[in-house]
């Protein structure tokens, strides 16, 4: 399957190389070897397929079951999963690489699937599941397509990156424990055999963290409606007095937080990298659009006139310069190991400046269109409703920019 891609990647090059240096410029500079290549071919083909179907999950908010069939048969799925496993063993950046050109066919597809393998990539990084639980789950998908997910949003609470206790609760039982509780936001709830839960621990102040196997006890109601990114399958899942044994509880009574745990922030680089791509779609689409739209009331396209050239170029600004942030920063998180913790910082301002000039990009391409950029015909207006939902993905901006705020307060007094 990888030399598949690398050959669809080499022969895509080759064919439209006039057409990507006319429209585009050069090859992606961002592509610098040969694996990034395939990674990048793989991630376009899928993208391509997923764009086909894209319009009838998102009329109807259903789940892109064989959009992740279709993951699963080309190896996707394994992406960040140790080579030692049988996985690919992906860095941040190539990561980003791949999530950022499916999210170009379907948004929901890629960042459902982008907490899977960003899960996967940090529990390899940080090393908090015991050895034998991780290797069964990465077996389990290499050989089966598993995915992954932890479960940590509720009613009451609202994102746990606020900080708030969960109303899930964990009681000791005899060999291990039992769950109550309902979690909302449940990416991937479809088709999630196994996840973690959070949970509070009853009779303390902790909080744990337990890997929960669908069966008895546990329901997925379907209350996922929403504007924006209608098929992730981010459902509700009800635990009603789940049993997880005790050899699969991840965070229990004697987990103490490290002093200094390993950073592993720059997983969530698959947030940001995903609307890059949605943007991106939005703006190739309405370029294309501009140039072959023709008025008759004008004897040229539309692309001609220097209203509808300002917004491209508007949009060029905010694609090169949130492009570039993106990836430097996942270059520097993969290369700077000992300075991840410093990175934290750059680390929300590149979410922060990717999300908020994608929103600007496909605002600017529904300019270009106009009117009938509304239409259901045509995936702008899903891009217009999946874009924004970036502004509600981990870290918020006002959380980035108080962090920013406070490092050049802190620098400033030393």
């Amino acid at each position: 399957l990888l030399q598949f891609y690398v050959y669809i990647y080499r022969n895509t090059r080759v064919s439209k190389e006039g057409a990507n240096l006319n429209r585009f410029g050069s090859t992606d500079p961002f592509i610098r070897n040969e694996r990034e290549a395939m990674i990048a071919a793989r991630a376009d083909t899928l993208g391509a397929t997923f764009a086909a179907r894209a319009p009838r999950h998102d009329l109807e908010g259903s789940f892109p079951f064989e959009n992740f069939d279709d993951l699963k048969e080309s190896g996707y799925l394994k992406l960040t999963v140790p080579a030692s496993f049988g996985g690919e063993e992906a860095s941040v950046y190539e990561m980003v690489l791949a999530q950022e050109r499916l999210a170009r066919g379907d948004g929901s597809t890629a960042l459902a699937v982008g907490w899977h393998i960003g899960q996967i990539l940090q529990l390899r990084l940080s090393g908090a599941w015991p050895e034998p639980l991780f290797e069964r789950l990465c077996k389990d998908v290499v050989a089966e397509g598993v995915v992954i997910n932890e479960l940590a949003s509720e009613p009451a609470t609202g994102s746990p990156s606020r900080g708030g206790r969960p109303e899930t609760t964990a009681r000791r039982v005899p060999g291990g424990w039992r769950i109550t509780g309902r979690k909302t936001f449940s990416t991937l709830s479809p088709i999630l055999k196994q996840f973690v839960v959070t949970a509070g621990i009853e009779h303390s102040e902790k909080v744990g963290a337990f890997l929960v196997r669908s069966g008895p006890g546990v329901k997925v109601e379907e209350t996922w409606n929403t504007m924006g990114m209608r098929a992730t399958g981010s459902h509700d899942v009800i635990l009603e007095d789940v049993f997880v044994p005790e050899t699969e509880v991840i965070r229990g009574l004697d987990y103490e937080k490290p002093e200094f745990p390993v950073p592993t922030e720059g997983i969530l680089l698959h947030i940001p990298a995903c609307y890059m791509g949605i943007a991106y779609a939005a703006r190739n689409f309405a370029i294309d659009f501009a140039r072959h739209h023709k008025p008759n009331s004008l004897t040229v396209p539309i692309a001609e006139l220097p209203n509808i050239q300002r917004h491209i170029a508007e949009i060029e600004v905010d694609l090169l310069t949130a492009r570039s942030y993106l990836y430097q920063t996942a270059d520097r998180w993969d290369k700077e190991a000992e300075n991840r913790a410093a990175l934290k910082p750059e680390l929300g301002l590149a979410k922060y400046v990717v999300t908020n000039a994608a929103v600007r990009i496909v605002d600017h391409a529904m300019r270009i269109v106009g009117g009938l950029s509304l239409s259901r015909t045509l995936p702008l207006e899903r891009m217009y409703r999946d874009v924004r939902a970036g502004l509600h993905n981990p870290p918020m901006d006002d959380v980035v920019l108080t962090n920013l705020a406070r490092r050049a307060i802190s620098e400033a007094e030393e």
